[in-house]
């Protein structure tokens, strides 16, 4: 009879065939990724496919930790995935176990490209901080570029055209192949010397391959290095290189440099224009404010002078002055009047008035008057005082007898 087994024999004996086999226990494949998944254990699955056909592919999240892929992976990428051919039992399938997984051609480039951007922007080297401005107007244009094809004549053509009088220094720099990157580096340290105000460095569009020379470290070295600000303009707007994360500032295209770089002639005499108009409009409405302040001040001062008030003051001085002399002459004559007055009250009680009508004034000889008798006796000189002189006596005797 034939022996017969089961599926789980049938597995395990294909299985160490499969073990056995010495070229499947290290083998890279070559293929395009189709079907990748990245499980939540940390596993990938996916799949490799060429024309012909397909296999299973497994990585585990062990051999991925340990450096075994570098990059995303992701569909339709050409890669090579090194590791073993082997059966899983249970469904009795073969598949790849990657240990190691590469980029295969512009992919291997690609993640070179990436390894590189990667170290330069944990060094610091694409810092905002870096970076210099590119001055608005420019002399002196140096230009880094092969001598030869459209980029070369496009920056030239775009600079004359926006200012006819702006001088251009080509250096004729190999920018494809093993001396580009060398050729490159020498053509930027070289115009750095120069008087170039603004580098544009740049070449055509091409392939990864072509434009490789700009993803070299010694070329972003270079570009950082540079006193002189740098304009990077390699291939076309979708082509980015290592060149223009470092670069001051990154272009799309040759012809876009230009632009950034070269300001436009005409624009710039339109524009002083219109600052010259700007500014003598600006010195006018100046000059006419401050002639409205000085005004104001002059006004405020001459109100505040310390000579207006002395003019007032003696203003003031002269009205007090006629004041009190109207006051005085009143007063003056005020009194006189009253003066006049008493004058003739007096002349009413004068003495002299009462002599001259037959009265007379005795007084002794220290002059004090007599009125009466007593305190007087015999012998005492006297003094009468009538209206026309002064009679002297000498009491001879006195009596009490009062008149009738």
């Amino acid at each position: 009879m034939r022996s017969e087994y089961t599926v789980t024999q049938v597995n395990a004996y294909i299985k160490n065939m499969f073990t056995q086999d010495f070229l499947l226990k290290s083998i890279t494949i070559k293929g395009e990724v189709s079907n990748c998944k990245y499980h939540s254990s940390g596993h990938i699955y996916f799949t490799l496919k060429d024309r012909g056909g397909a296999i299973s592919c497994v990585m585990f999240r062990g051999d991925r930790d340990k450096g075994g892929l570098r990059f995303d992976m992701k569909e339709g990428q050409q890669v090579k995935a090194s590791g073993t051919v082997d059966v899983y039992e249970r469904d009795g399938k073969y598949q790849l176990y990657a240990r190691k997984i590469e980029l295969d051609g512009e992919g291997a480039l690609f993640e070179k490209f990436e390894e590189l951007k990667k170290k330069l922007a944990e060094s610091g080297m694409f810092d905002g901080g870096y970076k210099q401005p590119i001055p608005r107007y420019i002399k002196t244009l140096g230009i880094v570029t092969a001598p030869t094809g459209a980029a070369v004549r496009d920056i030239i053509n775009v600079s004359t055209r926006r200012n006819p009088h702006i001088q251009i220094i080509l250096y004729p720099a190999i920018v494809q192949g093993d001396r580009a990157a060398e050729s490159i580096v020498k053509g930027i340290q070289t115009l750095s010397g120069t008087e170039a105000d603004v580098i544009i460095v740049g070449r055509g569009g091409g392939s990864i391959e072509d434009l490789w020379a700009f993803n070299e470290e010694i070329v972003a070295q270079a570009i950082f290095d540079c006193p002189v600000p740098i304009i990077s303009a390699v291939g076309h707007e979708t082509d980015i290189t290592i060149a223009d994360y470092v670069a001051d500032r990154r272009a799309p295209t040759p012809s876009a440099a230009a632009e950034l770089a070269v300001y436009e002639y005409d624009r710039f005499i339109q524009d002083l224009e219109d600052y010259s108009y700007t500014l003598h409009k600006g010195i006018d409405r100046k000059l006419h404010a401050a002639k409205l302040l000085c005004d104001g001040y002059s006004k405020s001062l001459r109100l505040l002078s310390p000579m207006g008030k002395i003019k007032d003051r003696l203003l003031r001085m002269d009205q007090y002055e006629d004041a009190l002399s109207n006051l005085m002459k009143n007063k003056l004559q005020a009194t006189r009047h009253r003066f006049m007055i008493d004058t003739e009250r007096l002349k009413g009680l004068s003495p002299l008035d009462r002599l001259l009508g037959g009265y007379s004034y005795v007084a002794d000889k220290k002059g004090k008057n007599i009125r009466s008798i007593k305190g007087i006796k015999k012998g005492d000189e006297l003094s009468v005082y009538v209206s026309d002189g002064v009679i002297s006596t000498i009491v001879d005797d006195t009596s009490k007898e009062k008149w009738e």
